[in-house]
């Protein structure tokens, strides 16, 4: 079970803090934060941001006192707790003898493809941002063996971190994340046992219908799909929008289909199975950027010309994609958003543990460039 932890993004590369908002911003998210009150519910932490205008993550900051907050902000937050009679949510901590300062990022990867994957290392930026803002930690887990997993499991129970977020799980990972005592937050939807965890997800089903009508739209008539693991959210959920859009289509062939572990070795031979298959393919979409650049690599290889022979779509927006030739088309996730969210979920389940989950699916964008 490698351990990282890894220290808060430094000061200097926080994104400032916004400008104050305007009049009538102000009394918009006044009249939501206050709307608590007349409800007879109890406030909460986005009450008291809404008020002042901040965000979550910023109030979350004035609460415990963090330096890295400006003093007008931290005058506006003040304030907003004195107006709500907001109170801080105390009472599940106290059996803790101190917090950890810290939040586990759990990959349910082998530590060879994370540091080689850089969504990857993408995701792990944008965390390591957010967290800098709450003065927390992030201490990244992977998972290689059965034998992981139950020590990622006993290390998670023993308290040594205050949360944890779950990302690129795999079904069957034997995990009972209900049962591990801490707020547990996951990158995607959960495929089985994940009834009253939060999750954060991008709207995979849509964005590879996105990429595949518009393949479709311009003219191809033999489009393949190199799809992600069927053991994982996002293939399954790929999978199914590229199945949508064909069948609408009125086009529906098995043989069309090749499988892929999101590497770019796998896009390679997935292509490679593809054209033996059915060589008057003219266009490919892959469940991944790496896979997709795979797919390029092959089709260069083979004489193939891209696009004029076979149109190449990818899915994830990584900064690869503005770097290969031709420049990958591709389908952008959110990235940086979902981290943004699945942080401020965090912050609520460390606030007020008895606080029901949250589910959030963010919008995907299709972004054209030179390969389809």
């Amino acid at each position: 079970m490698p351990v990282t932890r890894i220290a808060s993004v430094a000061a200097s590369a926080t994104p400032p803090l916004s400008a104050a908002p305007t009049a009538s911003a102000t009394s918009a998210v006044s009249a939501a934060a206050l709307a608590s009150l007349a409800s007879g519910a109890p406030p909460t932490l986005a009450d008291v941001a809404r008020l002042a205008g901040v965000s979550a993550a910023t109030a979350s900051r004035v609460l415990t006192g963090s330096a890295h907050v400006q003093p007008e902000t931290r005058v506006r937050v003040e304030q907003a707790i004195a107006q709500l009679r907001y109170v801080r949510n105390r009472a599940s901590r106290a059996a803790r003898p101190q917090q950890a300062g810290s939040i586990a990022l759990v990959v349910g990867e082998e530590n060879v493809k994370v540091f080689a994957d850089p969504f990857f290392a993408r995701i792990l930026l944008s965390f390591g941002r957010e967290l800098a803002e709450v003065d927390l930690q992030l201490v990244l887990l992977t998972l290689q063996t059965s034998r992981d997993y139950r020590m990622v499991a006993r290390y998670l129970r023993s308290r040594h971190v205050d949360g944890a977020f779950f990302v690129s799980m795999h079904l069957g990972s034997g995990f009972d994340l209900a049962d591990l005592g801490i707020p547990v937050v996951l990158c995607g939807r959960p495929l089985s046992g994940g009834d009253g965890i939060s999750y954060v997800d991008a709207d995979n089903i849509e964005g590879a219908k996105k990429a595949v009508n518009y393949l479709l739209s311009a003219g191809r008539t033999s489009v393949a799909t190199i799809a992600g693991p069927p053991d994982m959210a996002p293939g399954i959920d790929r999978l199914l929008g590229y199945r949508k859009a064909m069948t609408a289509a009125g086009m529906h062939d098995p043989g069309m289909i090749a499988y892929g572990d999101y590497t770019r070795r796998a896009g390679e031979h997935a292509l490679r199975r593809l054209i033996d298959h059915r060589p008057r393919l003219d266009a490919v979409f892959a469940a991944s950027d790496l896979m997709a650049v795979g797919a390029l690599d092959a089709l260069g290889r083979l004489g193939r010309r891209v696009p004029e022979d076979v149109a190449v779509l990818g899915f994830d927006d990584l900064p690869l994609s503005q770097y290969t030739k031709p420049r990958l088309s591709t389908v952008r996730q959110p990235v940086d958003a979902m981290a943004a969210q699945m942080v401020r979920e965090m912050l609520a389940l460390v606030d007020d543990p008895g606080r029901g989950p949250r589910r959030m699916v963010l919008e995907t964008e299709l972004v054209l460039r030179d390969s389809a």
